[in-house]
Formats: C-alpha cells, structure tokens, sequence
C-alpha cells in the first residue's frame, strides 16, 4: 500500500483524527486486507466500519473496543471475522443493500450482520426468507428438543395425581418411549385395520344373515369384533383425554377429531336402534343406521397417527392448495369448453348421446382425466377430433402442477428426518456440554425473533449520487470483486451468486 501513507489515519497518541473525504483506514478481516474511504464509511455512520474513523481520538482503550487487534506501524486494524460475510457485508457500502452469498449459514451471516453493526433492513427480501426458513428450522428443533426433555423429565413438584396423568400420556402418545407403549400402538394399528375389514366384509352377501323381518343384516360375529375394536378406540380415547395436559387443544385437533367420528357412529346406530323404534317409523330408523354406518370409513383415516408417510402427504397437500387450484382451474376451463363444443358438434347426428351441455360435462371429465367409462361418446368425426384434442389437453393439464406437488412432498420429507437428526445430535451435545449446546441454541433462535417485524426495503438516501466520479474503489491485496470504474452496478442476480 505505497503512497498512502500521507492520507493514512494519525497514530493513537494523536489530539485529534482528521476525519474527512480523503481519509483512509485499513482493515485486516480473516487474513484479507482492504483499504476504505472515509467518505464511503461515513454514508453510514452507526456502523463499526464508520466508527473506526473517530476511535483513534480515544486512544487504545476506544480502538480495541471496536476491534481485536491494532498494528500502530502499518496503521491496521484486525478482525477475527468471516472475510466471506464481510464481503458481503460491505456491498451496503456501495449498494445500499446486502445480499448473502450462497453457501453461508444464514444464522452465522446475521450474526457478522450484528458484529458490523449494520441493520437488518439492509438486507434484500430475496435472502430474508433463509434467515426465516432458518429461523423456523431452529425453532421446529428446539420444540422437539423440549419435547423429549420433557419425556425425559420428572416433576418433582407434580402431584401423585399429575404424575400419573404424564406416565399415562407418555404411554400412549410416545410409542418409543418404552416396549410395552410400542407394543399397544402396535395393538392399535392393527384393530385399525381390523375394523376396517370388517366393514367391508359386512357387505358381502354370501356373509350375511336375515333377522326377524327378512332384511339382511350383518353376521354377529362381525357385529361382535366391531364391538370390541370400538370399545378398544373408545378407551383409547377416554385415557388419552384424561392423561391430555391441554384439554381444549386435545378436543380440538384434526386427528382427535378423527376418532371421535370414528367411534360415535357406533354409539348413535345403538340409540336408534334401541330406542329410536319407540319415536319413528322402523324404516326411519333403518335408514338412518344405514347412513351413519357409511361414516364408519373414517377410522381409516386413523392409520395416520401411526403413519409418518400419511402425515407427510397430508402436509404436502396443504402446502399445494394453489397448485391443486390450478389444477382444478384448468380442467374447469377445459371442461366446461370441450363438452359445449362436443355438444354442438354432436346434434347433427341423429342417435346423438350428447342430450345437454350439462349432461356433456360428465364426458369432458371422464375423457379429460383419461378414465373414458364408455357410456357416452362422439359419432361424428368433429365429435371425435374434439375428444382426441380434448384428451391431449387434460393429459398437459394434469401434468403441469404435480411436479411442484412431488417436490413439496420430498422437500417436507426430507426436512423432517433432517430436523428429526438435528434434534438427537442436539441432545448429544446437551449431554456431552451439560446443557450449554442448549443455551446455545435458545439465544440462536431468540436472535431471529425480530426477522417477522423487519421494515421494507428502502432505497439508501442519496444512493443514485453516490456512484458519481467521486466513489473511490477499495483496495485489496486478495482478488476481492468490488466496484470498478466502468461498471458502477450489479444486477440482483450477479449480487446473489
């Protein structure tokens, strides 16, 4: 760095630093050395970087609070620091905002962020959402995490009455907690099934019998195993709404839901059947056991419980709602098309099955999505040519949103055994550091906490003016890509790279 000796910072026993456009401050970041301008610094004063111009006025003490090291014969100050964060810290400098390159932990580079004293703000909107995605990976972690501290744990100051109801509630909600819990979900996945082939054979004829007034109903020993698997669900359920540490939040969830409609069919086909002769019609009450019988097929959805593939497909369905309207979009317009001109070109026929437009939409939909039941189709030939396009179309149709489906899927799967590792090895270090990786983790996911309430970008004031003739590119003795004279801007894209 010959020749800048002259502009350089004075020495620490100096009056006074000459703070001014011409001045020149030498950083040493991570074994990288740079040269910046007091003029570039000053732009934004509130940060390290900036601070650095005045701290020499306050002798050692002030200089070696902003940094780790000071080299009074070369005039430099050293910092332990990524020098790849800082590189991207120091395009707020130039740019008025910050990209985080690829490859750096988002967690680290708001860390570096904090070190420099340079807001969150600055940061583009395309790299928040991996400090968020972050930030939620580590909270989903920590929940875990406390989850299994908490199986691990024991109140002391819980009552006999409350420790019983924790035994209870580990029992049957944490299936790898012990063998005998594994063996009753065990238990409970194939009464699951049980029920589920019972219903269905109850159906068949051959297993059928007639009762007093010639109807046929089910065999009584299908009647009997129904009866023992609901009364298994029905104590199953009793014990865990007892043992729930949050009644409401246990009544109100999705898969709690789910047994309950599994199980009262059951209850309200015995209250008619037994009592609800005495206020209708027997036919009324037939018919209404019929109908609550069909809402049986619910306790397969119970297999989800005991399914981390069903769940996981579940929240891949959430995730597509708008590719799943999409989807339904596209074949609504294609439906709705393709059966008014099918019924148009089919009236010219003379045993022409297209009747109505309303009654076309059943064969748009059975020839879009490539089912074709046969039972109505075109005879003339722009009836057919309509059909052969109107085919191709549902196939292209169908076949654009599932891509994005199937990587929601695997990116959720994939996620989950990830954070599901991170969990254990979480406990790991818990146990080898005597909770300090614990701690660590809390304060990493408390300092991520102000990500949701970050205020918009905006533009840098002065920030167009400040690329003029009078930008002084920084020097460096690594090659450390920074702004040139013919080329005062990058793209968002280059930046992100």
């Amino acid at each position: 760095m010959d020749g800048t000796g002259e502009r350089s910072l004075p020495e620490p026993d100096s009056q006074g630093s000459r703070v001014g456009d011409d001045v020149e401050i030498v950083v040493n970041v991570g074994g990288v050395r740079q040269v910046l301008y007091g003029d570039l610094l000053s732009r934004y004063p509130e940060t390290r970087l900036a601070e650095l111009l005045t701290c020499l006025a306050g002798g050692y003490d002030s200089i070696f609070s902003l940094c780790d090291d000071y080299d009074p014969g070369k005039r430099e100050f050293y910092f332990d620091r990524d020098p790849d964060a800082f590189k991207c810290v120091l395009e707020v400098y130039y740019f008025g905002e910050v990209h985080m390159k690829k490859g750096i932990c988002p967690i680290c580079f708001k860390g570096e962020m904090d070190f420099w004293k340079v807001d969150l703000k600055f940061l583009d909107q395309c790299c928040r959402s991996h400090l968020r995605e972050k930030r939620e990976e580590l909270e989903e972690i920590a929940r875990r995490v406390q989850l299994i501290l908490d199986d691990l744990g024991r109140d002391a100051a819980a009552g006999r009455w409350r420790r019983c109801q924790q035994r209870v509630w580990k029992f049957l909600e944490k299936p790898e907690s012990s063998r005998p819990a594994r063996a009753v979900a065990v238990l409970s996945f194939l009464l699951i099934l049980l029920s589920s082939m019972v219903m269905c054979m109850g159906t068949i004829p051959e297993l059928q019998v007639l009762d007093a007034e010639g109807s046929r109903v089910e065999h009584p020993t299908l009647e009997s195993v129904e009866t023992a698997c609901i009364g298994w669900f029905t104590l199953e359920y009793l014990l865990r709404l007892f043992a729930s540490p949050n009644k409401l939040h246990f009544v109100l969830s999705f898969m709690n839901i789910v047994d309950v409609l599994a199980i009262l069919p059951f209850y309200v086909s015995l209250t008619l059947t037994h009592l609800g002769a005495r206020m209708m019609e027997l036919t009324k009450v037939q018919q209404a056991v019929q109908a609550l019988r069909i809402m049986r097929v619910a306790r397969i959805f119970k297999l989800a419980r005991h399914s981390t593939g069903l769940q996981t497909l579940t929240y891949a369905l959430k995730r597509s709602f708008k590719e799943l309207g999409l989807l339904l979009m596209y074949l609504a317009v294609g439906i709705f098309v393709f059966s008014a001109l099918g019924y148009t070109m089919e009236q010219s026929h003379p045993e022409t099955l297209f009747k109505s437009i309303p009654q076309s939409f059943w064969w748009a939909i059975i020839t879009m999505t490539t089912v074709g039941y046969g039972d109505i189709y075109p005879k003339t030939t722009l009836g057919k040519l309509n059909a052969a396009i109107s085919f191709l179309c549902g196939v292209i149709a169908i076949a654009l949103p599932i891509h994005p489906i199937i990587n929601n899927f695997v990116r959720y799967y994939n996620k989950q055994r990830v954070l599901e590792t991170a969990a254990k090895h979480e406990l790991e270090l818990m146990e080898l550091n005597s909770g300090g990786a614990g701690g660590g983790e809390g304060k990493a996911v408390g300092s991520l906490g102000d990500l949701d309430n970050l205020p918009p970008l905006e533009p840098a004031a002065g920030k167009e003016g400040a690329w003029g003739s009078r930008l002084k590119i920084s020097h460096s003795d690594t090659v450390i890509p920074l702004l040139t004279q013919e080329k005062h801007h990058r793209t968002r894209l280059q930046s992100c790279k």
